[in-house]
């Protein structure tokens, strides 16, 4: 199993910043933009560390001079080296913080579209809260480091190099000090540095752990207030929240004590090189100039090493946010279209076999939930499935939409084993109507056209109208251009049942796939959207996973479930005669049975 999916305890720690290298390529898209900050940056390093020099021919020939046209030209020519900084340093600022805001959206666009290739297998161990908070928190991160982060690390390494090399100009010898001096400075940074980036990636995991909480009960709000958990829900998440504090606080502890150590060791040696140099001074050996060049120098060397340690802490969680972006990024999906995938032939028809399917899931692998399954489906025929909760039957859809691949036997469409095609091109043959119909926080008009993108407004509301809810839409504020709430709150079971018909409806598959698709339609809606479903059956391969008498009577062949094997085959009034699972089934759960004025309760 990929590190992806793995709990957050069980997630190393990064050890290095190499996974900062796979910002690489998104940097690459944007090479002109690119060169032109690193020239702004390369301008504007030159321009600051040309200010000491000025400042030294200020002190050493402008002061000294009797002229005052002299003195004022000099401060114009510092005037000027500092306009040319601003300037530049200004467009760098710009260009970097761009580049970094481009980089960051780019990233969290191919990370989500990744998420979206992902099989169920990979959910089934993966919490959608820890996904979102690669999404936005990890990417936030990063962006802290891709965009401000990066102007100024950039910026700091310049002005370190250049006014190290400076100050070799300026004296070579209290440059000798300083480099001895240097190590005393890096050590911290390191030693502390490796802690950081520890706690970092621990901060970013309990944060991920307290979103999977959050999001998992916020979408189930109805079901925590009908059972008033709202002071467990909250403790719980109190407590997640608490956990990642006290992960945070240790970070900021050990990076505050980071700061203050690199900035009394950096200032300290600077302080040592300066009492140093000023003896030099009054000994004759240095100008005033020179000693004030040499002082904004080691100024600079000083800002820029505390920069760089203040940032070096930003690294080390951008590498941390990184390494799980990355982990997200490397996840391959275990079903995904063959590198020559075969294509099924046109026009589809609707053919369905089955050759002696098992499937386990990855989270049971012990327990079947499809066992020797065979089964043929010619085009155009209506089965009906049916069978005890934990029988297969919903399993039996996952398979045929590829969600899961079996681990023995092959599934064939149309003549065309499925693991050889693209399940893209699988998955556009057939439609389904779940169970628990899904509805998006759009329109009613774009939750139908999700059926098929591209369809016209008039298709949109002719599928609405053959699911029998046309009439309801237009009854809403906007019709159909209302929004429906996330998940569809605004609307009825019924309501959002007939959104999904109508979305089969508009897609006009040769295969469909229903989870009894008018269980949660009232009687009289229930008898309208069957009809159109019975008209829109007629010329496609139908599969039905039924719970109620009516759906039964209208199929062909019923297929009766029992731990994820076939157990018998036949009619309804054929199975009522010969099979006791089917009877007890029809007894229990086929309830509008004395509606149809079908015995079911004395057969059974």
């Amino acid at each position: 199993m990929n590190a992806t999916t793995h709990s957050s305890s069980e997630r190393p720690g990064s050890r290095s910043l190499r996974p900062l290298r796979a910002l690489v390529p998104f940097v690459a898209r944007y090479k002109a933009r690119l060169a032109l900050a690193g020239a702004a940056l390369v301008v504007a390093a030159l321009a600051m560390l040309a200010l000491p020099v000025a400042i030294r021919f200020l002190v050493d020939q402008g002061l000294a001079a009797d002229d005052a046209r002299t003195l004022d030209s000099y401060f114009l020519a510092l005037l000027g080296v500092a306009l040319l900084f601003g300037v530049f340093a200004a467009l760098r600022f710009y260009l970097v913080t761009w580049l970094g805001e481009r980089v960051v959206a780019d990233l969290r666009d191919a990370v989500y579209r990744k998420v979206l290739a992902m099989d169920p297998a990979f959910f089934e161990v993966t919490q959608t809260g820890e996904v979102l908070s690669r999404l936005t928190t990890d990417t936030t991160l990063i962006q802290s480091i891709a965009g401000v982060g990066l102007s100024i690390a950039l910026r700091s390494v310049l002005t370190l190099l250049g006014a190290l090399i400076m100050l070799a100009v300026t004296s070579p010898m209290l440059t000798g000090l300083v480099l001895l001096l240097v190590p005393l400075v890096l050590v911290p940074l390191f030693v502390f540095g490796r802690r950081v980036r520890r706690l970092s990636r621990h901060t970013q995991d309990r944060m991920a752990d307290s979103s999977g909480l959050a999001g998992e009960v916020l979408n189930a709000i109805q079901v925590v207030q009908a059972f008033t958990l709202e002071q467990l829900q909250g403790d719980r998440f109190t407590q997640a929240v608490e956990a990642t504090f006290a992960t945070a606080v240790r970070r900021i502890r050990v990076r505050a004590l980071l700061t203050a150590v690199a900035i009394l060791t950096l200032f300290g040696a600077i302080t040592l090189v300066l009492w140093i140099g000023a003896h030099q001074v009054l000994g004759g050996q240095m100008s005033a100039g020179e000693l004030s060049q040499f002082l904004l120098y080691a100024m600079f060397v000083g800002g820029a090493a505390a920069s760089l340690s203040e940032m070096w802490g930003e690294v080390q969680r951008g590498a941390g946010a990184m390494e799980r972006i990355v982990e997200l990024m490397h996840a391959e999906p275990t079903v995904k279209a063959p590198a020559e995938p075969v294509p099924l032939p046109e026009p589809g028809q609707g053919r369905i076999v089955l050759e002696a399917v098992s499937f386990a899931y990855p989270s049971r692998p012990a327990v079947r939930a499809i066992d020797t399954f065979t089964l043929s489906i010619e085009p155009g025929e209506t089965v009906a499935v049916v069978g005890p909760s934990g029988a297969g039957k919903s399993t039996l859809f996952q398979l045929l939409l590829r969600f899961y691949d079996p681990q023995a036997g092959r599934i064939l469409i149309d003549g065309v084993d499925i693991a050889r095609t693209d399940p893209q091109r699988l998955r556009e043959r057939i439609g389904l109507v779940p169970q628990d119909t899904v509805v998006f926080g759009t329109s009613a008009r774009e939750n139908i056209r999700y059926g098929r993108p591209g369809a016209d407004d008039s298709a949109v509301e002719a599928a609405a109208r053959a699911a029998e809810a046309e009439a309801f839409i237009r009854q809403l504020p906007n019709g159909f251009d209302t929004f429906l709430g996330e998940r569809g709150t605004r609307l009825s079971g019924g309501q959002r049942q007939r959104i999904a018909i109508a979305r089969a409806i508009l897609k006009d598959p040769p295969i469909l796939l229903l989870d009894e698709a008018t269980s949660a339609l009232d009687a009289d809606s229930e008898r309208l959207v069957q009809e159109a479903l019975n008209q829109l059956m007629q010329r496609r391969t139908t599969v039905i996973i039924a719970h109620r008498l009516a759906t039964v009577l209208k199929a062909r062949r019923i297929l009766v479930m029992d731990r994820g094997r076939i157990t018998n085959i036949g009619t309804h009034e054929e199975l009522l005669q010969r099979d006791p699972l089917y009877a007890q089934l029809a007894a229990l759960q086929f309830l509008d049975g004395a509606k149809n004025g079908t015995p079911v309760a004395r057969s059974a």
